[in-house]
């Protein structure tokens, strides 16, 4: 079974949304792992010093609960959202990942 979280909000200056991140968050992820739901966390839109505390979040937490896959993607599109979505849970070796979205991309093109 795969689990959406969408986290619709973080503080914009990158350590203040890590911080948040790992206060707000972070227990009701290692809740869903630790439950053997895999799961797909949706984050805002961020600027690129965002990149490698993501990264790093979501490498360590599917270390740390392996086999149970995680990953992270960025909000977009509806259309490219679900089908982000729809393709993690069929990706069976795909863990670890942050896919940041394309704000500005078309589901359809």
């Amino acid at each position: 079974m795969q689990a959406v979280l969408p986290i619709k909000t973080l503080p914009d200056a990158a350590l203040d949304a890590a911080q948040s991140f790992a206060s707000d968050w972070l227990p009701a992820i290692r809740d869903h792992l630790s439950k053997d739901e895999h799961l797909v966390v949706i984050l805002p839109q961020a600027p690129y010093d965002h990149v490698d505390w993501r990264r790093a979040a979501v490498r360590d937490l599917a270390r740390a609960y392996a086999p149970v896959r995680v990953n992270f993607i960025t909000s977009g599109p509806d259309g490219a959202v679900d089908a982000s979505v729809e393709y993690l849970s069929n990706a069976e070796g795909v863990t670890g990942q942050y896919l940041p979205l394309d704000a500005g991309a078309h589901a359809d093109g």
